[in-house]
């Protein structure tokens, strides 16, 4: 199991370094959707589709609001309109806030959203604001460092919750919802991504942007990410799924790794589009 994980992560890590570094944004844009398009594929599963057409076609129905946000939104040419780039983030980043209120009031909240169309809803909410989000941030002048900062606050919490949940995990942060899961964790994740961006900013600002600020994006970046975490296990605890697939040996499925990042990444880039960075 571990020589598997080891071989998976590499794997995934060549592909990440590939589409930043040698792949022009385009390229990243299409890798990045190709990735998005199997998540929806194991989405449709914990949305209760059971059929390979039916999840095949969730799926494309997922390609095509990402081909419709990327031809409206011009975010893949050299003038895009920023008005409607936001505005999609926007929607991303308050789908978030809802599903919140529904982690916190699992298992009762299912009978809100436990319905299929609501799940599929709910998928179209997750997956296409993080493709958007992605290819936003490539773009800009920083993009390579931006997505690698999004990147490493995500792992940081999730470094950070591991070590500190160990060592002191005794009270749950959502028992119905992971198990496995402690304030201690928590907090910890916080304290890890907030101590990793305020080095950065140490090390490599120069004071061109406020500290207060740079601290704020990466909490509710870090906040985020947890959430994104959250909701699949939610999503799977309700289709009683231990992993979201089998694509990744060792891992699971594409959702199983990027959960944290479809909700951190949306954040991340809004705060930024909206600071004026």
């Amino acid at each position: 199991m571990l020589k598997q994980r080891i071989i998976t992560a590499i794997i995934l890590i060549s592909l990440i370094g590939t589409g930043l570094f040698w792949m022009p944004p385009t390229g990243l844009a299409a890798l990045f959707g190709g990735l998005v398009l199997i998540a929806a594929w194991e989405w449709a599963a914990m949305a209760g589709l059971s059929s390979v057409i039916a999840r095949l076609g969730y799926a494309a129905v997922i390609g095509l609001l990402i081909l419709a946000s990327a031809h409206y939104s011009q975010i893949l040419t050299a003038a895009p309109k920023f008005e409607l780039i936001r505005d999609i983030l926007g929607v991303g980043c308050l789908w978030w806030a809802v599903a919140l209120l529904w982690v916190r009031g699992f298992p009762a909240s299912a009978v809100i959203w436990r319905a299929g169309v609501m799940r599929m809803s709910m998928g179209a909410l997750t997956l296409v604001p993080a493709w958007i989000a992605i290819v936003y941030l490539r773009n800009h002048p920083y993009g390579i460092e931006l997505i690698f900062l999004v990147i490493g606050i995500v792992a940081a919490a999730d470094i950070g919750a591991y070590f500190s949940g160990k060592a002191w995990g005794k009270s749950k942060l959502a028992v119905e919802v992971s198990p496995r899961k402690s304030w201690a964790g928590f907090w910890g994740g916080l304290i890890s991504s907030v101590s990793l961006v305020i080095t950065l900013w140490w090390l490599f600002d120069g004071g061109r942007h406020s500290l207060v600020a740079v601290v704020a994006i990466a909490v509710v970046t870090a906040l985020a990410s947890v959430l994104g975490d959250l909701l699949e296990s939610m999503l799977k605890r309700q289709q009683g799924i231990k992993d979201s697939g089998r694509i990744l040996p060792g891992h699971g499925g594409m959702m199983d790794r990027l959960d944290s990042m479809t909700a951190a990444a949306p954040v991340f880039a809004l705060c930024f589009l909206l600071a004026g960075w």
